[in-house]
């Protein structure tokens, strides 16, 4: 009997919990290497292939394209170069085997350890794994001669085969292992459990968990949540060897027939339905929870650029191929007036104590990672330049348009995108003039710049036409009052006004 690798979609870090599979590179049959690209995966941050951390020949792709994986579950199973394949007679879907002497959650957890450990050293671009060459290894030897076997295999002949759901199940319980709720010694959750518990208000110990040994799943707060009503919508039950992913359509916009629906509220008719996922779904989560959590304000200021436009314009004549955006100077005051004002460049974050009780904290860095808001194909998008504080107006020039461009390809991984501490938004490059905008959750405060227009202006005691901007900065009153709000704002207008004395000091 061949001992066929299961492939689980590995950690992807900044608390995605799930991809959209896109394409598979490979077919069932194909022989693999191991750092071969097998799949590619959409997440709320970036499109990204999957390598392989195994070298065999394909056994199971587990899933379709189009349909949202969650992290934890098998994404694809590899049977080992050499080892005799059993094609499975009834179905192509996994089969989940006991282990005498470890729970299925334990030995599923213990081999994604092991997963993550050895093999490619390459899990997933952006993400990796600490290292390894060739075939997995297994770093200490079971508990017994039983627990050897895999965990998933093709075929059990001896054994009678279990239903989908209960693989799925596993994997779940891989999920739950991760995280532990002091205190309470059989309630082990994942913290995206604890918190769908804490937002809507369930006491998790008053909850008895469906899981193995009492885990808390999911399933068991939503529950608590929602009760399930009382009539099950009718549904029809394919038998197990048949029973296959239920496939998610890929298309963005979902058509509907014209007069085949009608809105109850309005009484018009429906054309489209566009479902929210991917980089929407994460724009809304994240839009909303900072709506919903940051005690915001807004100032504003209207700015005369004429000066820094000016100056700019002079540099382009001596170096027409290299000289700096005006973005790129707004972005160079920014980090200074950060400096000078570190209340704005912090965090607020919660912390949960042994008796299970929550305090919060600000956060202060020591640096800068300035994002900055670039619309693409897929979304609006906030790439960070790291330690931008440390750069020149050229060297920030040259990164923005580096990130700008790799966002738009879809490329950008996790850091690039979930690392900042401040967020410069450019709305101006949409031709208005100021915005409210939302600030950047878990960020505490985004400055947004209007378009530059001609506007009269009295320079001087004489009216003149200048180089009008509006600048918006948005924070949050939690972490500092309007007076170094307005600080900061009138330190970046002054350096926008006066840019030439202001660099020198830099």
């Amino acid at each position: 009997m061949s001992e066929t690798k299961v492939f689980l979609l590995p950690d992807l870090g900044e608390g995605l919990t799930e991809a959209e599979l896109v394409n598979w590179l490979v077919a069932v049959g194909d022989e693999i290497r191991v750092d071969q690209p097998i799949a590619e995966v959409e997440t709320a941050k970036s499109l990204v292939e999957v390598p392989s951390p195994y070298a065999g020949t394909v056994a199971v792709l587990h899933g379709e394209p189009g349909q949202t994986l969650d992290v934890g579950k098998p994404l694809i199973s590899v049977t080992p170069i050499g080892s005799p394949v059993v094609e499975p007679a009834e179905s192509k879907a996994p089969v989940v085997g006991p282990v005498e002497t470890e729970p299925a959650a334990s030995v599923a957890a213990e081999t994604y350890r092991d997963e993550e450990k050895a093999g490619s050293g390459n899990v997933l671009i952006g993400y990796g794994t600490p290292g390894g060459h060739g075939v997995a290894r297994r770093s200490r030897p079971r508990k017994s001669s039983a627990a050897a076997t895999s965990v998933i295999e093709p075929v059990r002949p001896v054994i009678e085969p279990v239903e989908i759901p209960e693989a799925e199940k596993a994997a779940d319980d891989l999920l739950l292992l991760r995280t532990r709720v002091p205190g309470k010694l059989g309630a082990v959750i994942s913290p995206l459990v604890r918190r769908m518990a804490r937002d809507h208000g369930v006491d998790l110990g008053g909850l008895q968990g469906s899981g193995a040994s009492g885990l808390i799943m999911r399933k068991d707060v939503e529950a608590a949540i929602a009760p399930a009503p009382a009539v099950e919508p009718r549904r029809v039950v394919e038998p197990a060897e048949t029973r296959r992913p239920r496939v998610e359509p890929r298309s963005v916009v979902e058509s509907v027939e014209t007069g085949a629906e009608t809105d109850s509220r309005t009484g018009l008719g429906v054309t489209a339905r566009t479902p929210l996922r991917g980089v929407r779904k994460a724009v809304a989560a994240n839009m909303t929870r900072s709506r919903s959590e940051i005690p915001e304000a807004t100032v504003w200021v209207d700015v005369d650029a004429t000066a820094l436009v000016e100056m700019r314009a002079a540099l382009k004549k001596v170096n027409p191929h290299n000289t700096p955006g005006l973005l790129a100077f707004i972005a160079r005051f920014v980090t200074a007036g950060l400096k000078k004002y570190p209340a704005l460049n912090t965090r607020i974050v919660t912390t949960e104590d042994v008796a299970g009780g929550e305090s919060q904290e600000i956060v202060a860095f020591d640096g800068v990672n300035l994002g900055f808001a670039a619309q693409t194909g897929r979304g609006l998008m906030v790439p960070s330049v790291r330690n931008a504080d440390k750069m020149s107006a050229r060297e920030l020039d040259a990164e923005i348009r580096r990130l700008t461009a790799v966002v738009r390809e879809g490329k950008a991984t996790p850091s690039e995108l979930g690392s900042g501490t401040f967020t410069l938004n450019n709305y101006g490059v949409f031709g208005v003039d100021g915005s409210a905008a939302i600030i950047n959750h878990p960020e505490v405060g985004i400055l947004g710049v209007g378009r530059i227009i001609d506007k009269p202006w009295v320079a001087d005691g004489q009216l003149a036409v200048r180089k009008v901007t509006e600048l918006t900065l948005t924070f949050d009153h939690r972490v500092c009052d309007g007076g170094t709000a307005g600080g900061f704002l009138r330190y970046v207008a002054d350096a926008i006004e006066n840019p030439g004395s202001i660099l020198a000091d830099l």
